[in-house]
């Protein structure tokens, strides 16, 4: 929030001018440590467009990493903490998480813990980030631990942003298809499918089929697309119920093909949140609760959690995943088996994140490629179909 102060100076001279801070009293508490005496302070106005603006702004996960990378500088190099929230919010750009910095500047300067001062914004700080620095807290290795959250943070994104990227070729392309044959459907075919009706003839089944297609488009159009977006969102808003996520986890895990892929990817988050929890100094059976909570699928999440009741009872993690082969893959289970004797778990849990990123990056890579022309070959039939149903008997009035 911004504010517009008016103050006098210890040697009394008066100033001016706009404070950035997450509330009116934290606006007065910084004029005041800058040695200001407040005489007027006011929120400013901000401009209708620009409050809509503000409030469509959402803290992505660069700002998080790019915060989180900065904070560890700052720890290492012994800036106090107050000091290094201050810095980081007039450096930030975007206004919506600058107020959410200041807030828990704020909050610690009151006397709570960082990691509750976080817990404060679970939209932008996850249980995994909030556990991350409660740890650090207890050991006293803040910095280490912010550093350990940037790069984990960045490599989760970029992970996602791979998959992502990979699929978006594709979903255009399909696009086009789609609107390729509606089209056709719409503008080119009702100037032929005149010429078939005038005839008189028995038309083939194929082309009456083509001609409903075509006539429903053409006067229903609008009713489709309300059907088709309202059925989109109908599906999106019951996957965010929790029936309808675990129905769709579920589902999509017994899917030829689909699950294969799902399962590496699964795999390598449970292994990258994994050995961070742990590289960050939490105890195994908190870092396996966190990492079933945030893993993003119903059915490792239950084998995760599992995993937990049964180590908090005195059982290896390994002894656990064996009952599990159809979504713990013997390599996973292999190089867990490995980290228990060797007592080096994160490290082969780092090594199981390198081994499934690659194999989900050829994966995508090659499904890719594959699509392309499948997409060519299915757009040929189509117009191959429609194309025949029309000529034909076109075709057949030349004829006679």
């Amino acid at each position: 929030m911004r504010f517009n102060y008016q103050a006098r100076t210890k040697t009394g001279e008066v100033q001016s001018g706009v404070v950035e801070a997450s509330s009116r009293e934290a606006a007065f508490t910084v004029l005041k440590t800058h040695g200001f005496f407040v005489t007027a302070l006011e929120e400013a106005a901000l401009p209708f467009y620009a409050r809509r603006l503000k409030i469509l702004e959402r803290v992505s996960k660069k700002d998080i990493v790019l915060f989180s990378r900065q904070l560890s500088i700052m720890f290492k190099s012994k800036v106090p903490l107050l000091e290094s929230f201050r810095t980081l919010a007039q450096q930030t750009k975007n206004s919506n998480f600058r107020e959410k910095i200041l807030k828990i500047a704020e909050e610690t300067e009151g006397g709570t813990t960082l990691s509750k001062a976080f817990a404060l914004y679970p939209k932008i700080f996850s249980p995994f980030y909030i556990s991350m620095v409660k740890s650090g807290e207890a050991s006293g290795r803040l910095s280490d631990v912010f550093l350990h959250l940037a790069d984990h943070l960045e490599r989760e994104h970029l992970f996602r942003s791979k998959i992502i990227g990979s699929l978006i070729y594709p979903a255009f392309i399909l696009f086009v298809f789609i609107v390729i044959g509606v089209v056709i459907l719409i503008f080119v075919l009702p100037n032929l499918t005149n010429i078939l009706k005038e005839s008189g003839q028995q038309l083939p089944l194929a082309t009456r089929m083509v001609i409903f297609t075509s006539d429903v488009l053409k006067v229903w159009w609008w009713a489709l697309l309300v059907a088709f977006f309202g059925l989109f969102i109908a599906i999106w808003r019951f996957g965010k119920t929790p029936t309808g996520k675990d129905f769709f986890d579920r589902t999509s895990m017994k899917i030829p093909f689909i699950n294969t892929f799902l399962k590496k990817i699964y795999l390598a988050r449970f292994a990258l949140n994994l050995t961070t929890l742990i590289s960050g100094g939490l105890p195994i059976a908190e870092a396996l609760e966190i990492t079933g909570e945030i893993v993003g699928n119903n059915v490792y999440k239950e084998a995760i959690l599992e995993t937990r009741d049964a180590v908090k009872k005195g059982e290896a993690i390994s002894s656990v995943l064996e009952r599990h082969p159809q979504i713990i893959s013997p390599f996973f289970y292999q190089m867990v088996v490995v980290g228990e004797k060797t007592g080096t778990l994160d490290s082969s849990l780092t090594n199981v994140v390198g081994f499934y990123q690659s194999d989900v990056d050829r994966a995508l890579e090659a499904f890719v490629k594959l699509l392309e022309p499948i997409f060519i070959i299915f757009l040929g039939i189509i117009v191959a179909i429609m194309v025949m149903a029309v000529l034909m008997p076109l075709y057949t009035i030349g004829l006679t």
